[in-house]
């Protein structure tokens, strides 16, 4: 398979392909949903901050979720986030391998009060990125949340 991200310089390098911003529209039992994700270096690029807004419902009547994240080197030497929620939660994770998805699939796992949770991006040939979110069973990962992102621009 072709590679389709080219990475950046750095241990930050593998979030180049996701720099920017990007909006997903999805049907969700809260009703119709756009949620915008911008990742940007922060903080003398040094970290990366990643700025999530969902959108559920109509337009003009939409329920708000939000969400802060930084992305940056941990003291294990290895990309972390640390992550704050608009419902005042909160959560810190660690990068992992998420190969069995895509070969160039970018995945972080954190321990949640429900046990392990992990969220992955990867490419898409046609443009944008897919992202879930799945947390661990027995049987294997669980996907409970799927969405295709483009470039806010092209949406």
């Amino acid at each position: 398979m072709a590679t389709l991200w080219k990475k950046g310089r750095g241990r930050l390098g593998l979030f180049q392909p996701l720099l920017g911003h990007w909006i997903a529209r999805a049907d969700s039992p809260m009703g119709p949903l756009r949620c915008l994700r911008r990742l940007e270096p922060v903080l003398g690029g040094k970290y990366l901050q990643h700025t999530v807004r969902w959108e559920f419902g109509p337009g003009g009547s939409a329920k708000v979720y939000e969400e802060h994240a930084l992305i940056g080197v941990g003291d294990s030497g290895q990309p972390e986030f640390w992550s704050f929620t608009s419902d005042g939660k909160h959560s810190h994770g660690h990068l992992a391998d998420a190969s069995d998805l895509h070969p160039e699939a970018i995945g972080f796992e954190a321990r949640m009060p429900a046990g392990l949770a992990r969220m992955v991006f990867w490419p898409e040939a046609e443009g944008g990125f897919s992202w879930v979110v799945e947390s661990r069973t027995s049987k294997g990962w669980n996907r409970f949340v799927e969405h295709r992102y483009l470039p806010l621009a092209d949406a």
